[in-house]
């Protein structure tokens, strides 16, 4: 009865082939179908699973990813909180190390001036250094195409080198030599401790 079956329905399928026939424009279009460049379907995409629900990003998300993370925003964002921590650690310098004179006492508004000049004189040292690192390190990540300890290294040992020209070539050597080395350590206690 299975076989019988079989046969009539391959028997019908052949006669509905005869009868309208596969062209070579329905071979193109089933061609093109699939090697074409149409826009597929969200919904035919399959991502496996792993521990949690997988988000796909529309293109706003993407775009505001790839915003996030180029060299321009990672710079200006680390150049504000550079200037940030300076702020505040110039404002906490200031306080706990005025200059006070013991014959001639300070008012109010000199000691709030001289607070200024120093947190300002903080905030913009930080902030520089803070660009520049920043800037160094993407423009090295993005050339060498790699994120590892090298990059940091490099960046700093750069920062130093340029920072310490100001005094001369001894003080930049000096500068590039200790930078480096505490960029490097930086790095891998943060990948030591991120990593576990």
């Amino acid at each position: 009865m299975f076989n019988n079956n079989l046969s009539q329905s391959s028997t019908s399928l052949s006669e509905a082939s005869e009868k309208k026939g596969i062209t070579d424009m329905d071979l193109d279009n089933i061609a093109m179908y699939l090697t074409g460049t149409q826009q597929r379907f969200r919904e035919n995409i399959i991502i496996p699973r792993t521990v949690g629900p997988v988000h796909l990003m529309n293109n706003e998300e993407k775009l505001i990813q790839r915003a996030m993370e180029s060299c321009i925003m990672k710079t200006v964002s680390s150049c504000v909180m550079g200037y940030g921590l300076g702020a505040a650690l110039g404002l906490f310098t200031s306080s706990v190390n005025p200059n006070i004179s013991v014959d001639e006492k300070q008012s109010f508004r000199e000691v709030f001036k001289e607070m200024k000049t120093t947190t300002l004189s903080y905030a913009k040292n930080f902030a520089i250094f803070a660009c520049m690192f920043t800037a160094i390190e993407c423009t090295i990540e993005s050339y060498r195409g790699k994120t590892d300890w090298k990059n940091g290294t490099y960046a700093g040992g750069l920062t130093g080198g340029i920072i310490g020209l100001r005094a001369g070539v001894k003080a930049g050597l000096f500068g590039a030599a200790s930078f480096a080395a505490f960029s490097l350590v930086i790095d891998y206690y943060t990948h030591k401790i991120f990593n576990q």
